[in-house]
């Protein structure tokens, strides 16, 4: 028996997924919940665009990516990332090329400027796995996740001191 789409999305809801900006040479980007670390030695992240996305064929024959962990106070940027058609680098967004003309924008929790290492069809989608090449750490602040089918932040829980 096959789980239709509408059946997984309704299950996987309540599932929090942060929110970043995926960002390539050009400069082009788009916001995905999908990305993930895979490994720590090497170190290895992956994230996975929708065949059907409109900025998959600007990313796909990149070599380096960029992904910005998004604060909670970034929900205008998230949005704008994924509006197709968006000017999404337009004078209103804040950022500046970073190591190999990979886009970083302002005010991120943190940086990751990563190497093509494989990709693959999976699905309907293609799931990239990168090297993680530099980290920068960012501004401080609680992160942006996609929950219930809206974005919203999460606060750091207050430490318990016994």
């Amino acid at each position: 028996m096959s789980v239709t789409a509408e059946e997984l999305r309704s299950v996987l809801r309540p599932h929090a997924a942060g929110i970043a900006v995926l960002t390539g040479p050009g400069p082009v980007g788009v916001t995905i919940t999908s990305f993930t670390s895979v490994s720590a030695r090497p170190a290895l992240v992956s994230f996975a665009l929708a065949e059907t996305s409109t900025t998959w064929p600007q990313l796909r024959d990149s070599d380096w990516f960029g992904i910005q962990l998004l604060g909670a106070h970034q929900q205008d940027l998230a949005r704008l990332f994924a509006t197709p058609g968006a000017d999404r680098f337009g004078p209103d967004t804040r950022w500046r090329p970073g190591p190999h003309q990979v886009p970083l924008l302002d005010g991120c929790l943190s940086w990751l400027v990563c190497a093509r290492h494989d990709v693959r069809a999976v699905g309907d989608h293609h799931v990239v796995t990168a090297a993680v090449e530099e980290v920068r750490p960012g501004a401080s602040g609680d992160s942006l996740v996609h929950l219930h089918g809206v974005m919203q932040p999460v606060a750091q829980p207050a430490l318990v001191r016994g």
